[in-house]
């Protein structure tokens, strides 16, 4: 009884954290190509990348050909940013999380030979 009172505890309070929301990467380390974007959970989101490519139902087909042709050995997964937490009840932190994923997607340009992002209608390749 003690452990399913433990158990349901732990359960509660996992739920009732805040999750880390921000920016991430998935970045084939062979030819440094990304994936850049952003999620209210970075870490489901992450683990979420992983397991459809394990599974080989990515959405993206060509970051799905490069996992299938190179293997997983030559993937990481990372987090670029956090967004802190915010105490305010009305807070929806959906502007700020583009403006943060915009900021990083201008960074690294991780459009055609240097990654897996859709290029905005306005990129060309310099």
């Amino acid at each position: 009884m003690k452990n399913k009172a433990a158990r349901k505890e732990l359960i509660r309070q996992y739920k009732e954290s805040p999750r880390p929301m921000g920016v991430y990467r998935v970045r084939n380390t062979l030819d440094e190509r990304s994936l850049v974007g952003s999620s209210l959970d970075v870490q489901a989101m992450l683990n979420r990348h992983r397991a459809q490519l394990r599974m080989s139902s990515h959405r993206n087909a060509r970051l799905q050909g490069d996992w299938d042709a190179r293997g997983a050995e030559a993937f990481v997964f990372e987090v670029l940013d956090l967004l802190p937490p915010r105490e305010e009840p009305d807070y929806d932190p959906a502007d700020d999380l583009a403006v943060l994923e915009q900021l990083w997607l201008e960074r690294l340009t991780p459009y055609g030979e240097r990654g897996y992002n859709k290029p905005p209608a306005d990129w060309s390749p310099v």
